[in-house]
């Protein structure tokens, strides 16, 4: 026992190992999209000592989002010290190392999954790793690996596996009539500290849950702590249900579109099933081609028939829940993965506004998906009669196929404009993705310089984005300043940016468009100034803005626009929307008084008091 024990030990560190090749090419790629609020320009990461203030700072400072992720952020701060800046390579290596420690626990959780549904040890021994290493590779995970930001969602699923490995260990104690105290306490450890990454987190209960329904069926050797577990996690479901209905759901709700989103709450709903199954189709079929990397394109779903493959999709769903509760005795570890890739998608598939798909919400539900699939080909091998050694043979080439698909893909990643052709050959719709050409050429060819050798491909590249993504903003944006740079700007250039600014709807990414003008006016694009302020205006009128966004506004249009009369609007709507004792209101009076301007100051200085005033006990 203890000499199968040693062999599935390195069998693991080698799955480990070997988890962290396929992403080696990407390393020299750049930070991408949310890497850059989050970590580039997040200056509460940006320690230059390692101390314990720094690190308590780092620590508890939220995301942009309003987030408190608490080890990740830390986990950022640490990275930046030791890179002595952002550079995306110490980033990326702290995250492959991650995934590698990740693959041994998931080889470890396996296992124990593999003996308690009654696979011989000399079988597991090598079963687990395999599929802990299916995991790792699959090209799913490319996403999830290079895309620096996503360590919250990574670190987050390490610490749900060994939460899980530590329940199952518990419990197979309790089946075997010892206490289990100790492996619970860990596992609650644990969950803590996922819940520090990400709050998805929270979803370790429902995968806890789905291994009572299967394998654990809550066995114990004493009768009570059976029938304790029944009782806690009935109450559980129905206090979970209960605060979902009565808190959750009336709280999300929304019947017409969220705020920056072109989709109600039940369009959302139905088209989460499209993804879901589109998420099925690329663990099954894993090409890099079926994974784009952005899906701003995705439509939503207006009706169960709109389009046709929102009611079919519901029904597959559907249909594999009925499947994973019929065959949960039966096939337990089919049953098992079902259920764990349907409930790690309960609160991203769920009310919340968020975007529609990310590949990275697939990190913990892929290993729900390699379970099920890696029973199905057990069950088929064990059906045709084959040897073990057939199965061996039959496994080992699906790795090198996945490793592969998962090495071209990563290849992709290893430098923008590398990444944003890719992206956009395989999402032609994608604004985002013709953004990110744009952008790249642009920066590519030396950014703001009037003999960029670059501008003409980055023009082509945003003309290309303008006329494929009728619905953004960014690219017309982009495209102005590409030709205010180049001298060739158009009043029709300027025309179908205003009227699509007028018209589409304004989502967030379409809300961030005009500060792609201001940004550029203020690297020396000499961006047209009476248009940019329409710009703006149009924007301030048509998305909400959070005080801090209105009063930045308000700066660059006092500051670099030299149009302190045209600022006041937006620090009005700063001033009105912060809290009523804010010191921004005051620092700004005298700021106006500095640049000659005591009409204005006084002016701010009324609007705050007015507010002041009305806030007070006995105000008006």
């Amino acid at each position: 026992m203890h000499a199968i024990r040693d062999r599935f030990l390195l069998l693991s560190l080698i799955a480990g190992l070997l988890a962290g090749l396929p992403f080696l090419p990407g390393f020299p790629g750049d930070f991408v999209f949310d890497d850059f609020p989050n970590i580039v320009n997040n200056p509460a990461i940006q320690v230059t000592q390692l101390d314990a203030d720094s690190l308590a700072k780092a620590a508890l400072s939220p995301q942009p989002s309003g987030s408190l992720r608490t080890l990740p952020t830390l986990s950022f701060a640490v990275d930046y010290w030791r890179a002595g800046g952002t550079d995306p390579a110490t980033f990326k290596a702290t995250n492959v190392l991650l995934h590698c420690l990740t693959t041994c626990a998931m080889a470890w959780l396996f296992r124990s999954l593999l003996l308690v549904a009654g696979i011989p040890a000399r079988r597991a021994r090598w079963l687990a790793p395999s599929l802990a290493l299916a995991w790792a590779i699959h090209p799913l995970q490319v996403s999830s690996v290079l895309y620096v930001v996503q360590r919250i969602q990574t670190l987050a699923t390490f610490f749900v596996v060994l939460a899980l490995l530590a329940y199952v260990q518990a419990r197979v104690a309790q089946v075997e009539g010892r206490s289990g105290r100790t492996g619970m306490l860990m596992a609650l450890l644990a969950w803590a500290l996922a819940m520090g990454c990400k709050e998805d987190s929270i979803l370790f209960p429902a995968y806890a849950l789905a291994l009572e329904l299967t394998l654990l069926r809550f066995r114990a050797a004493n009768a009570s702590t059976g029938s304790r577990l029944r009782k806690a996690y009935l109450a559980a479901s129905v206090t979970a249900a209960t605060a979902y209905f009565l808190l959750i759901l009336p709280h999300f709700w929304q019947w017409g579109a969220y705020p920056n989103r072109d989709f109600s709450t039940l369009e959302r709903l139905l088209t989460q099933a499209r993804v879901l199954c589109m998420y099925l189709w690329q663990i099954v079929l894993p090409l890099p081609s079926h994974m784009p990397f952005y899906y701003d394109w995705l439509q939503p779903s207006r009706g169960l028939l709109q389009p046709w493959t929102t009611l079919p999709s519901m029904l597959l769903l559907a249909g594999l829940l009925a499947l994973a509760l019929a065959q949960r005795v039966r096939h337990p570890l089919l049953a098992l993965g079902i259920l764990w890739f349907l409930s790690a998608h309960l609160v991203a598939s769920n009310v919340i506004g968020l975007e529609l798909a990310f590949e990275h919400r697939n990190h913990f539900g892929l290993a729900g998906g390699v379970l099920a699939i890696g029973s199905l080909l057990a069950q088929t091998v064990r059906g045709l009669r084959l040897q073990q050694k057939v199965g061996i043979a039959i496994a080992v080439p699906l790795l090198a196929v996945l490793a592969g698909a998962t090495l071209m893909r990563a290849w992709s990643w290893q430098d923008r404009l590398s990444l944003a052709h890719t992206v956009t050959r395989y999402a032609p719709l994608s604004a985002r993705a013709w953004v990110q050409l744009c952008a790249g050429e642009y920066e590519t060819g030396g950014g703001a310089v009037k003999d960029n050798p670059r501008i003409d491909a980055a023009i082509d590249a945003c003309t290309k984005g303008t006329f494929a993504a009728p619905g953004s903003l960014n690219n017309p944006a982009l495209l102005v300043v590409l030709k205010t740079l180049k001298g060739s700007v158009s009043q029709a250039d300027w025309g179908l940016f205003q009227r699509r600014l007028e018209t589409v709807h304004m989502s967030l990414d379409n809300c961030r468009s005009p500060q792609i003008l201001s940004y550029n006016h203020r690297q020396g694009v000499a961006v047209d100034k009476r248009r940019l302020l329409q710009a703006l205006d149009t924007m301030a009128r048509r998305c909400e803005q959070k005080p801090f966004e209105a009063a930045s506004i308000g700066y660059f249009v006092m500051n670099d626009l030299a149009e302190p009369d045209s600022a006041i609007p937006y620090f009005v709507r700063a001033i009105r929307s912060a809290p009523p004792n804010d010191p921004f209101p005051g620092q700004l009076a005298s700021e106006l008084r500095g640049i000659g301007r005591p009409d204005l100051a006084g002016q701010i200085e009324r609007i705050a008091s007015a507010r002041r005033m009305a806030s007070s006990p006995g105000g008006f």
